[in-house]
Parts: C-alpha cells; sequence; structure tokens
C-alpha cells in the first residue's frame, strides 16, 4: 500500500495516477473525505483531553460548592463528547484502512501511459521464428495425437479448465520444472517449497486482496485460499520481520502448483493456454530500495536465460499504466511465439512493486544499527509458467510425422530422450 502522507498530501498526484491506471477515483475522494473528518475529530479530542485535565486538576482543589459541581457536570458532558468522537474515529480508520487496500501502487516515470493490453511497448523480439515446411498444428492436436495430454479425462475429474499430463506430456512438465529450478539456482536463488494454501493476510500483503478476491478459490470453512501464484507464500514467508542491512538482498526460487478462476473470461480456452490449475516456477527477491529497478533488469534477465536455453523465440513488452497488475510500480511481460495461431502467449511477468508489498506485510530492513527501520523492495518473476512453456514448445518443436523434439537442455531430465513420438 502507499504511505498515508503520500495519499494526503499529493492528492492530484494520486487522481492523475488513477486516472491513468483506469481505476475509479471515488475511492481517493472517499479516502479524502475520511481522513479529513478523523484528523478533525482527532484534535478536537485532544484539546478536549487537554481541557478536562486542566479542570480535573481545578476540581480536586476546591471544596465543596456549586462551582465544583458545575464543573464536575460540564467534565461529564466533555467524557461523553470524547467517547462519541473516539466511536466516530474507530468507524473512520476503518473506512480509511479499506481505501487504502484498494489504491494502486505509483507507475515509475518510465511506464507508459496507457488505456490496455494495445498501448504496451515492444522493448525487443529475440530469436528466429521457425519456417514450417508443413502446417504447424496447435498444441493441443499434437498433444492428443501422441497422447500425453488427456483433456476429457481431466475434465471428468474435476471439470471444465482442468486437464490430465500422461507419459511424456507429465515427464515434459517436470523436466521444465527442474530445468527452471536448477537454473535459477545457478542464478543465485535458494529454493523453498511453501504451502500451497494461503491465509487472508498473506495474499492482503502481495496486494490480492481484496483487489483480486473473486478470482480466487476460498475454503470458506478454513478462511483459507488456494494459492493464485507463488509470490503471495513467498513473498511473506518474511510478513512482520525486520532485517539488517547485510542481509540484504535475498532471492528464493519455488515451484508451487497454483490456482485462478480464468476460464470463460477470454476466448482462447481450447488446450491450456488458459487453465484453473496450472504449475510455475518463480523467483522472488527482497532487496534494498535503492537497488530495486536496477534488480528488475537483472530479474528479466534470469527469465529471458531459461527462454533461450529452449530455444524458443520471444518478446518483451513493457506494461502501460491500464495494463499494469494492482501492486506493480513497473513490469515487464515476456511473451513466447506459438507458430500454429500466429499468437504471442504471456509466459513470465517480472515486476518491481517497490515498498508497495513490504508496507502490507511489514517487511522491513535497518539502514544502519542505530537508525530506524524502514520498508524494503520485493520483486517477483515468473520463471517460467508451465501451460504456456508446453505449448510454445510443442508447437515451435513439432515435427512433419507427428513427434515432436525435446529441447537439448531438456534431455537429461528426460532420460535422455530427444524425441516425443
Amino acid at each position: 500500500m502507499l504511505d498515508v502522507n503520500v495519499i494526503r498530501t499529493e492528492p492530484m498526484m494520486i487522481r492523475k495516477m488513477l486516472i491513468d491506471r483506469n481505476k475509479d477515483t471515488a475511492v481517493l475522494d472517499r479516502f479524502l473525505s475520511a481522513d479529513s473528518e478523523w484528523r478533525s475529530l482527532t484534535d478536537e479530542n485532544n484539546r478536549l483531553r487537554k481541557v478536562r485535565n486542566e479542570v480535573s486538576v481545578q476540581i480536586s482543589k476546591m471544596g465543596g460548592c456549586a462551582d465544583k459541581d458545575s464543573k464536575i457536570a460540564e467534565m461529564r458532558e466533555v467524557g461523553s463528547r470524547i467517547k462519541g468522537n473516539e466511536e466516530r474515529v474507530s468507524e473512520l480508520e476503518l473506512i480509511r484502512d479499506d481505501c487504502i487496500l484498494n489504491i494502486p501502487n505509483i507507475p515509475h516515470p518510465s511506464v507508459p501511459i496507457g488505456k490496455d493490453s494495445t498501448e504496451n511497448v515492444v522493448v525487443c523480439e529475440c530469436g528466429e521464428k521457425r519456417t514450417f515446411g508443413f502446417r504447424p498444428k496447435p498444441h493441443w492436436e499434437i498433444a492428443e495425437d501422441l497422447d500425453i495430454i488427456d483433456f476429457e479425462r481431466g475434465v471428468k475429474v474435476a471439470g471444465s479448465g482442468f486437464y490430465c499430463l500422461k507419459g511424456d506430456g507429465a515427464r515434459l512438465e517436470r523436466a521444465l520444472i527442474n530445468y527452471f529450478l536448477d537454473t535459477h539456482e545457478d542464478q543465485g536463488y535458494t529454493e523453498v517449497f511453501p504451502p500451497v494454501m494461503v491465509n487472508k493476510a498473506a495474499l492482503t500483503g502481495t496486494g490480492q486482496y481484496p483487489n483480486l478476491k473473486d478470482d480466487m478459490y476460498y475454503m470458506e470453512k478454513d478462511d483459507m485460499f488456494l494459492n493464485p501464484t507463488a509470490e503471495v507464500p513467498v513473498t511473506n514467508l518474511f510478513m512482520d520481520e525486520i532485517f539488517e542491512r547485510d542481509q540484504l538482498p535475498i532471492l528464493y526460487t519455488a515451484y508451487l502448483p497454483s490456482f485462478r478462476r480464468e476460464v470463460g473470461k477470454h476466448a482462447d480456452t481450447r488446450g491450456i493456454i488458459r487453465v484453473h490449475e496450472f504449475n510455475k516456477v518463480e523467483m522472488v527477491r527482497f532487496v534494498l530500495p535503492e537497488t530495486s529497478y536496477d534488480v528488475l533488469e537483472t530479474l528479466r534477465g534470469d527469465a529471458e536465460q531459461l527462454i533461450n536455453g529452449l530455444g524458443l523465440p520471444y518478446r518483451v513488452l513493457l506494461l502501460c499504466t491500464g495494463d499494469m497488475s494492482f501492486s506493480c510500480s513497473k513490469c515487464y511481460d515476456i511473451e513466447l511465439y506459438a507458430p500454429a495461431n500466429d499468437v504471442w502467449l504471456e509466459a513470465s511477468s517480472c515486476s518491481n512493486f517497490t515498498d508497495f508489498q513490504a508496507r502490507r506485510a511489514r517487511i522491513k530492513y535497518r539502514p544502519e544499527p542505530h537508525l530506524k527501520s524502514e520498508f524494503i523492495h520485493t520483486l517477483n518473476g515468473s520463471g517460467l509458467a508451465l501451460p504456456r512453456t508446453m505449448v510454445a514448445i510443442l508447437e515451435n518443436y513439432q515435427n512433419e510425422d507427428g513427434t515432436v523434439t525435446v529441447p537439448e537442455v531438456l534431455r537429461k531430465y528426460m532420460r535422455g530422450r530427444e524425441i516425443i513420438g
């Protein structure tokens, strides 16, 4: 969340930011109204308490007289006014807190202003698109012909938006996970395996709650959620903690299945492009504030290294204000090319959240042992989302005879298999 003093002192900047991000400015108006009344009542109560204290001293020195009884009655009225103000102040604090949780992060000046994904900026396009001597098949045809994905039985077990990997399909998924994790370890990340389920505090800490509460799977009996991304449990491992400066940076990577209510919102629901459950390997960095934008470029490079190792064509987008997620200050999307339908598929988002998540999760560091603690900066990147990576591999590495060549970096994880057929 944003510093309340920034919202209070720079409302015009916040209003423009909300407009640039296609957000309703009513949340700012509601905050400013509640905050103004909160400050007024707080000041009034401070004055009333001072008067009550001064008069109480006077009363203690007075003998029995009508003036004393009058002042006692007057102070009872003051006490009632203070109590009434306190009750209203508590109500206003809830309103302010709710507003603050629903105001997004401030974009970095380098982020282009735009209304939606059509105004994202292509930073670079890398790798050569393959020229086929035959009609490339879409991934669902390849997978069904090779019997490596069972769509029908996945739906039978769990419903629409689920699928079952089998044989070399399951092995390829596992190979990708291991390749990603091993590469990230070489890049300096420590692997963790956090819980799949998360509580409301964790989701609030990273900004998914309440902003995306309707997109998540909620288990009412336990008041828990299935994680929408490993970013949530990994970042919140350090909730309410304070680091020393020399403990930073901290680099974590994690494989975790994630869950979202995505199917039905988009046209590309065939195959495994948009599904309810998906595997993903995540990168999370906890860094010193002055380094975070340089670290974002490094984080993006870590994700690109995975794609370059797989030999897949891809492009990098700098997201505009209207397409960035709620918590981001700056975000790159990395998209893989799928040749069957000539489309780009998002496989990674690399984001700098500055101190936005750290404020919500109360994660701090001490610049020096004798100084007051400050909020750290957090960053997150997908390295990579598995379904779309598999789509890109199946479509880019397909052969005319229906087989699929296994990318060289994955063969050691596939028991030396070079061809899926």
